[in-house]
């Protein structure tokens, strides 16, 4: 009798989760299907490309920025994995909702929501949305491998009909029924815990949002600039963007070349940049910097090599020049340019 009450619970428990089951479910299927069937975002060549949108992460990740830096400097790499991940999101939100192998499912669940808030956790203009994506998506996947399937599931379905494989040890642990765990209270609370300290931790190290000063690294553009030189009457830097909204880039509208005085000695304006030479954008990522309508758009995450030609421009080898470079939002940003 008891093994029987065992069993009811656990169904009961499978029922109160029906709707997270669900919900967390089309999550994830929605991607697979937004990306496939209802828009192609595989194809490298289209905009909305999903593998731009995963460069947008790599500025700031947590952990796991090497593993991104390394795809997206391979695009036919970056190619595979984000079919792999869109297959792995579709297969597991299908399951998910359907009920079947509940608690395999849930743990796809628990790992592709840990890649999301490790990866973009601090991306969200407003809300701290992936962030919230993710420590959500972590909590529910550990809650659905506790309770599996109950009722309206196809675990559930197979169970009643006595299918073999169903009164198999490894069942309980891959679908769902009763949960054979020594210690389960104690676990479920160290579990429960080890995600809230997950929470508090990534929220604090992205947004500081437990202490300290609050901030957002989505809403304003940065751009870092490095190894800025003139050589063989050509200037030459790097730029990355670091920060801002993910949706759009960072349109430049102006590169000067000042002196030691403030004088600007070489100027391009938005005109110009929106005829930028590609031949002189060495990029480093599939998300690029490219020439605009109006300015140079810097995509989130993009990271490019950029040349000037100074071949007309009257410059001294002994003056200290300043590169700075000019946002449409107004925001600037300066480098020394190295001797």
């Amino acid at each position: 009798m008891k093994h029987f009450t065992d069993k009811q619970s656990y169904n009961m428990t499978g029922l109160f989760t029906l709707s997270i089951r669900l919900v967390i479910g089309w999550t994830y299927f929605s991607a697979f299907w937004r990306r496939l069937v209802l828009e192609n975002k595989l194809n490298p060549e289209e905009a909305g490309y999903i593998g731009e949108k995963f460069n947008h992460f790599l500025p700031n990740a947590l952990g796991i920025k090497p593993l991104i830096e390394y795809m997206v400097s391979n695009p036919d790499v970056l190619w595979w994995h984000m079919m792999a991940f869109t297959i792995i999101e579709g297969l597991v939100g299908l399951f998910i909702m359907f009920g079947l192998f509940t608690r395999l499912m849930s743990i796809g669940v628990f790992l592709l929501a840990l890649g999301i808030l490790l990866g973009s956790g601090w991306i969200g203009t407003t809300c701290l949305d992936e962030w919230q994506i993710g420590v959500l998506g972590i909590a529910s996947g550990f809650a659905l491998f506790l309770s599996g399937s109950g009722y309206y599931s196809m675990d559930k379905f197979f169970m009643d009909r006595k299918y073999k494989f169903t009164e198999t040890k490894w069942f309980s642990f891959l679908g769902s029924g009763v949960l054979r765990i020594k210690n389960l209270k104690q676990i479920v609370l160290v579990g429960a815990l080890s995600i809230f300290a997950l929470t508090l931790y990534t929220n604090q190290y992205f947004h500081g949002g437990v202490f300290g000063t609050l901030h957002n690294k989505s809403v304003k553009p940065k751009i870092e600039l490095s190894d800025a030189v003139i050589k063989n009457n050509t200037l030459q830097f790097e730029v990355f963007r670091v920060e801002g909204v993910d949706v759009y880039g960072s349109f430049l509208i102006g590169i000067q070349l000042l002196d030691s005085a403030g004088h600007v000695v070489f100027e391009k304006k938005g005109a110009d940049l929106s005829q930028f030479p590609i031949e002189n954008i060495n990029n480093y990522y599939v998300a690029k910097v490219k020439p605009g309508v109006h300015s140079l758009i810097i995509p989130l995450g993009s990271k490019a090599i950029l040349s000037l030609d100074l071949e007309d421009i009257a410059y001294s080898k002994d003056e200290i020049y300043t590169l700075k470079l000019i946002d449409i939002s107004g925001a600037e940003w300066e480098i020394q340019i190295e001797k």
